[in-house]
């Protein structure tokens, strides 16, 4: 049955391979990391915030391995562009990469990638996510226009994990302070969103974040009458995966 699916199912272009210098690391908060990253030549990097790239990383087991990471800015004039890294304190080869990382260290990407982007006919805009969604949760929040309407709903561990944003739009802010690690089917994240009351005219939702979590919070706006095309629904992560994104459609 694979070999048939595989054969008559069309292939995907291959993803645009992007060589990348390190030129500066440094820590936000205590549980997030930004490295910026220079490359030769961005031509061509058409990105979309929210969107991520595929970090071509060796595995535990010493077996190249792929971790998605949200692109947090590019600057294609000047060929340099932020990734944020959460440091769970797991010691996985992404967090221990990147907790090593210094100027002239060098990997590949291939990218960009991803389907929670902004949508431009929304009237307003709701986001859901943990401290992992935050790299895109703040680049599309960043990349509204003034007079948008905007609500976030972000869960970090700590207090000091918090961040500011740079806006021009209209955003209500709201952290969720966890108060430990975190945890699958967060209550704090599926009961604020719960409690959201939808504003005039068409709204969209973007909910992120560990995947039993968001599967239940999009299970919730199509019971409040949400359509599915109001919904944008991406597991970032779930105990036991290492990289890769689910993305959370219906069950089958």
């Amino acid at each position: 049955m694979t070999d048939t699916f595989t054969a008559t199912r069309p292939l995907r272009p291959p993803m645009p391979l992007w060589p990348l210098t390190v030129v500066a690391a440094r820590d936000l908060t205590p549980h997030m990391r930004r490295i910026t990253f220079s490359a030769e030549d961005l031509t061509g990097f058409d990105h979309r915030p929210g969107q991520d790239l595929v970090l071509m990383m060796t595995g535990d087991d010493g077996q190249p391995g792929r971790r998605h990471y949200t692109i947090r800015s590019a600057d294609g004039a000047a060929n340099r562009l932020d990734i944020d890294f959460v440091l769970h304190g797991h010691a996985g080869p992404a967090e221990r990469w990147a907790l090593a990382a210094k100027p002239g260290d060098q990997l590949e990407a291939r990218g960009p990638r991803g389907h929670t982007v902004i949508d431009p006919a929304a009237d307003w805009h709701v986001f859901v996510g943990d401290e992992t969604c935050l790299p895109g949760i703040f680049a599309m929040i960043e990349s509204l226009p003034a007079g948008a309407k905007a609500f976030a709903f972000i869960e970090v561990a700590e207090k000091a994990d918090q961040q500011a944003l740079n806006v021009v739009c209209d955003v209500e802010l709201e952290w969720l302070v966890r108060g430990g690690p975190a945890v699958p089917g967060s209550p704090r994240l599926i009961d604020r969103l719960a409690l959201f009351a939808p504003r005039p005219g068409r709204g969209h939702a973007y909910v992120i974040g560990e995947t039993s979590t968001v599967r239940a919070q999009r299970q919730g706006l199509l019971a409040r009458g949400f359509a599915k095309d109001q919904i944008s629904a991406e597991g970032y992560w779930r105990p036991g995966r290492q990289g890769g994104h689910d993305h959370i459609r219906d069950e089958a």
